[in-house]
C-alpha cells in the first residue's frame, strides 16, 4: 500500500528547459501553488549553485539536484515535501550515472524517480548514446520493480522519455517515422517497458485517457505548434500495476497562453489514491 501525505499522493513531472531561465518566467510561482507531494524535474542545465535560494532549497521541500558532470547539459532534480528514507542518484551504469539523468527518492511505501532519457539524433553517435542508455535502463528497471516489491514499496518513474509511443502520442506521426523519439525500435523499446511479462510497468496517464490523442505535453517554439496543439507526449509516469491502479486523475498543465509558458514542455501531474 502506498503511504505519504494523508490519503493522498500527487506527483507531477516536466522538463523545464533550464531551470535558471524558466524560475524568472514562472517556475517559483507555479512551485509555490502546486499541490504536489513530489515534483520532477528534467533538463535543469544548472549546478545547485547556480540557481537562486528560492529555487535551490525552496522552504517546506527536501530536495535533491543531480547535475550532469558535463557542465550546462541535462541534470534532474527531485522536490519531495516529505524527507525521504534514501536517496539514489544514478542506476548504476559505468557510462550514465554521472550525466545527470536519473535520481530516485525512497519515501513511505513509494520510490518515485526523475528521468531523462537521451533525446538522440537520426545517424549520429546521440543516437547510439540514446540505445545504449535505454538497453542498461530496462534492465534496472526490472531490477527496481522486483527490489521495490520486496521491500513492500511501489514504484512511479516521471519524466522526460524522449519517446512517443503510439500514433496517438504526437499530432503529426506521419511526418515523423523517421525522426528520433518516433523510430520503430524506440516504440518497440517502450512496449517492452509496458509489457507485463517483461517491464511490467503502466503508463499511467494512458490509462486514465485510452483511446485519445495526446494529451500533449510538448510543442516546439517555432511556428504556431502550441497554438495549433501540434505537440509530443513525451513527458510520461509510468508505475508498477499496484500504484497505477490507484491511480484517480492525470492531467497536463497547459499555459493559457503562448507566452504565460515558462518551458517548452509543461507539467504532468497523477493524483494517486
Amino acid at each position: 500500500m502506498c503511504r505519504y501525505r494523508g490519503p493522498v499522493l500527487t506527483v507531477t513531472t516536466v522538463n523545464v528547459n533550464g531551470l535558471r531561465a524558466a524560475a524568472k518566467k514562472g517556475f517559483v510561482e507555479w512551485l509555490g501553488a502546486t499541490e504536489a507531494d513530489v515534483v520532477c524535474l528534467q533538463e535543469v542545465r544548472a549546478e545547485p549553485g547556480q540557481l537562486p535560494a528560492e529555487v535551490r532549497a525552496p522552504e517546506g521541500w527536501h530536495v535533491v539536484h543531480a547535475p550532469a558532470a558535463a557542465k550546462g547539459r541535462a541534470g534532474v532534480s527531485l522536490y519531495t515535501r516529505r524527507a525521504p528514507d534514501h536517496v539514489r542518484i544514478g542506476f548504476g551504469s559505468e557510462e550514465f550515472d554521472t550525466s545527470g539523468r536519473y535520481v530516485e527518492a525512497h519515501l513511505p511505501g513509494v520510490i518515485v524517480a526523475s528521468l531523462y532519457l537521451p533525446s538522440g539524433e537520426v545517424g549520429t553517435e546521440r543516437q547510439d548514446e540514446k540505445i545504449r542508455f535505454m538497453a542498461e535502463f530496462l534492465e534496472y528497471l526490472k531490477e527496481l520493480r522486483v527490489r521495490a516489491a520486496a521491500e513492500g514499496r511501489e514504484v512511479v518513474v516521471c519524466g522526460d522519455w524522449n519517446i512517443a509511443h503510439t500514433e496517438a502520442d504526437l499530432k503529426n506521426w506521419r511526418g515523423n517515422k523517421k525522426s528520433s523519439g518516433f523510430l520503430p525500435e524506440e516504440r518497440e523499446w517502450l512496449s517492452r517497458v509496458y509489457d507485463a511479462a517483461d517491464g511490467g510497468y503502466v503508463d499511467v496517464v494512458r490509462a486514465l485517457h485510452p483511446g485519445v490523442e495526446g494529451p500533449y505535453s510538448w510543442w516546439s517554439y517555432r511556428g504556431r505548434a502550441f497554438d495549433n496543439d501540434t505537440g509530443w507526449r513525451i513527458d510520461v509516469l509510468v508505475s508498477t500495476p499496484g500504484l497505477a491502479g490507484r491511480a484517480v486523475k492525470g492531467f497536463v498543465e497547459r499555459a493559457a497562453t503562448h507566452a504565460e509558458r515558462w518551458s517548452d514542455h509543461a507539467p504532468v501531474t497523477v493524483v494517486f489514491s
